[in-house]
């Protein structure tokens, strides 16, 4: 990409309407002349890191901002750090030695994957889930109190099923995929459900998450090498939505650049993508990680040359655009050579490399430090482990330096509490997709076990009692102390029929002639006959899809769709169970078989958890996260990125889809029947900026508890803008109801969530007119419409804003930023207004700068006017030695919004 000049904004031009505030620091929170900042645990952890990181020097930084592992600064106090530990769905791995991956842990508590979760459609359960992983994670990390960071949620969206890691998403839809995560988020980090640090927390993190992977990452096979080109519209409206989602409202410590290209740049060099897009419209103020090691990626896999140049980056150069860009932390394993962050940014700062994002200096190490230090200190690292309180409560639970990792631990971090949310997580995950009345009228599920009596059933199927169970990419290993609290699908089928009835016979068939690799067992077919009930397992694995490898075709591997259609034929009352990396082909057999249940990979307790919905102790109520589709000749190429249909191919997701699937977004079925009243709507003529209520009543009208996941649509005019979506998720509600009870449930919706990108004006736009509301139990299970008229247009108000402040001169020497000034120096805050429209004033890195409309104010308050003041102009300037926070409000239309930046005075 081509560095387009910028136009310096004056003080005098961006903050002519500016006031002053140099209110005194504020009472408890002064340093004695001994006491560094860094170590003063009544100082912001902004504060602090500033100051930590202007007592490095230059090599010491660069050393810091590498994932595995930032070394020790002894004479600092500050400990060697591994920034790659994973928990995507129980805590499991953790970064503890130099120059390798993560190790894997052992003995840990193995929940549902993230697309199991996201089948519930329960961010409430996706919360307590969190929190538990969190508890666990402060239970087995180093200390209690190192490599907290974890590199998940993955929010990339489920576009194609063949993606290898369709069992890291949550959904296809933004909002889904939004919800969860956000409760994934704010469980993790320790904040209440609507983001807010939890006053149990005392003010410290409990850890650090990552959103990844920013953005439009959503295929293997090319994904180190590739380009996602799609427009802008798509880019906004869906793969980077649910970022911006989670971003506004849980505030993620972290966010993860993506190894590939997005239309040409790469992500970890794309400042339009990290800077103006992230940090500047959806007001991230976190930190940036690369995948690992998507920097080195720049060169070796795509071999870029920004625009203008005639040769590719070199190892030099590729470090320091990424950091310039914003990426601050270089994940270097994984896909690496000998270079790095730490020995190469130091040489970039000494030659004054030309970037996107102007010339390379120490400023820009300054940045990324202060962003990553800031994490590291709020999590406690630096301050007494007896007064934070995640530690003490961990140790608690678990004595200091008692837990290692091995099976020497016993598993004791696999509590009673644990393996039940796994259990019920798993079964609440488990979607009916089919489940048919047989010859007596009765369904096939749930099974009807005697209490006494012969009564046999065949569980069929190599996955459904092998030697060690597949949990999904990202978990810890088992050994025999995991294994003993582990359950799979014959096991749990077998203890829960028993418990039944003890006369019941539950018999293990293999669906594989062992030692012959995809031969069909004729003889488990065979057998089928003579049961009672067949239940067949079907499933996929690593050998199917993972990390690095997509699927080629929706079918079972092999023998398994034979397998089912023969049983089937042997066994009118065979159900399937399909523990899968998403959809799969079941066009062979669907109709032929009495019930079909599916889930992915379900966590350690999945054959409790199967049971408990095979036999009714749970009522299945999970839905799709996705469209299931027939196959994959209903679906465009791979590595084709765009979501809408054209001649070539019908769409992608419900949204833009114009097939007929096997199943609609948003499926599922239940043990009873569940009726929905007429929607009311608050007022059906509104303006761009109102809120709707549609409130609705919701009935169990069958003979059994169950829950229900209402579902609210939103279709705009038809003839309003032929790119639209179809029809979108504004909003849902699980309700649990016993036998003919009732429920109100409310939804609320701004009108502004059914804005649309324009990429001509840049701005998110509400459309005039007719816009329709479904409530529904899927997205093409409509039960009753209802409408509302939009008039006018919205009024923009500030969403955000955020700084990079750089002092009076650097402009002229193309500095972009910086965080540590001299005295006497004048400080140029160059704001950046966010607005609720999307639209961008005062500063870009990748386009000249834009005024503030008229009638917009901003004030600046320092809190320390003897180290930084501000005067009655509105001119911020350094004094005296120290370290001050300066807070940036802004005012516009009866609005305001604020943020803060530090600034170290030497």
């Amino acid at each position: 990409m081509r560095r387009r000049p910028t136009r310096l904004l004056t003080l005098l031009g961006l903050c002519m309407a500016c006031t002053v505030s140099t209110a005194p620091a504020v009472a408890g929170e002064t340093t004695t002349p001994d006491e560094p900042v860094y170590l003063d645990p009544n100082r912001p952890a902004r504060e602090r890191a500033v100051d930590l990181v202007s007592r490095m020097t230059r090599a010491e930084k660069a050393a810091q901002m590498v994932s595995s592992r930032a070394p020790a600064i002894p004479r600092l106090g500050v400990r060697a750090y591994g920034w790659w530990n994973e928990a995507a769905h129980g805590v499991a791995r953790e970064q503890t030695e130099n120059d390798s991956n993560p190790e894997i842990l052992t003995n840990t508590t193995s929940y549902p994957v993230s697309l199991s979760m996201g089948s519930t459609w329960n961010p409430d359960l996706m919360y307590r889930v969190a929190e538990q992983v969190s508890d666990e994670a402060r239970e087995v990390v180093e200390d209690n109190t190192l490599n907290l960071n974890f590199y998940s949620p993955t929010v990339n969206l489920g576009r194609d099923p063949r993606w290898g890691r369709n069992d890291e998403t949550f959904s296809e839809d933004p909002g889904l995929t939004a919800a969860m995560a956000e409760q994934y988020v704010n469980g993790m980090e320790g904040k209440d459900k609507n983001g807010n640090p939890l006053p149990t927390g005392e003010g410290y993190l409990k850890t650090s998450t990552t959103l990844k992977h920013f953005a439009a990452n959503n295929s293997e096979f090319n994904r180190r090498t590739g380009s996602s080109d799609t427009d802008e519209r798509t880019l906004r409206e869906y793969y980077t939505a649910p970022f911006r989602e989670v971003i506004r409202d849980s505030s993620p410590a972290s966010v993860m650049s993506a190894y590939n290209r997005v239309n040409g740049v790469p992500a970890s060099a794309d400042v339009t993508l990290l800077d103006t897009l992230a940090r500047r419209t959806f007001g991230f103020d976190g930190f940036f990680t690369s995948d690992c090691d998507s920097v080195y990626e720049i060169q070796h896999g795509h071999h870029w040359r920004p625009e203008g140049r005639e040769e590719p980056l070199d190892h030099v150069e590729r470090n320091a655009y990424a950091n310039a860009a914003g990426v601050d932390l270089n994940c270097n394993q994984g896909y690496h050579d000998e270079h790095n962050y730490s020995n190469t940014l130091p040489t970039a700062a000494e030659q004054g490399v030309r970037t996107d994002n102007g010339t390379y200096t120490e400023n820009f190490m300054d940045a990324s430090l202060v962003r990553m230090f800031t994490v590291r200190i709020a999590l406690g690292e630096f301050d007494d482990p007896n007064e934070v309180p995640w530690v003490r409560r961990a140790r608690d639970r678990v004595p200091e330096d008692s837990w290692e990792n091995s099976e020497a631990n016993r598993a004791v971090t696999q509590t009673p509490q644990r393996l039940a949310l796994a259990r019920e997580a798993a079964a609440e995950s488990i979607v009916l997709l089919r489940n048919a009345k047989g010859s007596g009228g009765r369904r096939a599920l749930p099974l009807n076990v005697p209490r006494s009596g012969p009564y046999s059933v065949a569980v069929i199927g190599d996955h459904a009692d092998p030697d060690e169970m597949y949990l999904g990419g990202y978990s810890s290993n088992q050994a025999a102390s995991g294994r003993a609290n582990s359950v799979n699908g014959y096991q749990g089928i077998r203890e829960a029929i028993e418990s039944v009835n003890p006369e019941a016979r539950v018999d293990h068939l293999p669906g594989t002639v062992a030692g012959a690799g995809e031969e069909l067992n004729e003889d488990s077919v065979r057998r089928a006959a003579n049961y009672d009930a067949v239940i067949v397992y079907g499933a996929t694995d690593e050998s199917t899809a993972s990390e690095e490898e997509d699927r080629e075709s929706l079918k079972l591997p092999a023998p398994q769709t034979a397998l089912i259609e023969r049983v089937a034929e042997a066994n009118p009352e065979t159900v399937v169970y399909l523990e899968t990396i998403g959809q799969v082909d079941v066009s062979d057999f669907r109709t032929d078989v009495s019930a079909i249940l599916w889930s992915s990979y379900n966590g350690q307790r999945k054959g409790e958890a199967l049971a408990d919905v095979l036999l009714g102790e749970r009522n299945p109520s999970g839905h799709l996260p996705f469209t299931w589709y027939r196959d994959e000749s209903q679906l465009p190429p791979m590595d084709d990125y765009d979501i809408r249909p054209d001649e070539s191919h019908p769409g992608r997701t419900y949204m833009y889809f114009a097939g007929e699937p096997t199943y609609p977004f948003g499926h599922g079925l239940s043990y009873t029947r569940f009726e929905y009243g007429t929607p009311h709507v608050d007022r059906t003529h509104v303006r761009p900026d109102d809120t709707v209520r549609v409130t609705t009543r919701v009935t169990n009208t069958g003979e059994t508890t169950g829950s229900d996941v209402v579902q609210l649509y939103a279709r705009s005019d038809e003839a309003a803008d032929p790119q639209r979506p179809d029809r979108r998720l504004v909003d849902f509600a699980k309700v649990s109801l016993r036998p003919q009870e009732s429920e109100r449930v409310e939804f609320e919706v701004p009108v502004r969530e059914l804005a649309l990108f324009d990429p001509r004006t840049e701005r998110r736009t509400v459309e005039e007119g007719e816009h329709r509301l479904h409530l529904a139990s899927s997205s093409s299970e409509v039960v009753h419409r209802t409408k509302i008229t939009v008039h006018g247009a919205s009024k923009p108000r500030p969403a955000s804003v955020s700084t990079t402040p750089r002092a009076a001169g650097d402009g002229e020497r193309d500095i972009p930023l910086r965080r540590i000034f001299p005295r006497d120096t004048v400080v140029e805050p160059r704001p950046t207004v966010a607005m609720s429209d999307a639209r961008l004033y005062g500063h870009r890195a990748d386009s000249p700068d834009l005024p503030l409309p008229a009638g917009m104010r901003i004030d600046y308050r320092s809190n320390r006017p003897e180290v930084v003041a501000v005067d009655r102009h509105g001119v911020i300037r350094t004094r005296n030695s120290g370290v001050a926070t300066i807070t940036a409000t802004v005012h516009y239309r009866g609005t305001s919004t604020s943020t803060s930046f530090v600034v170290k005075v030497r």
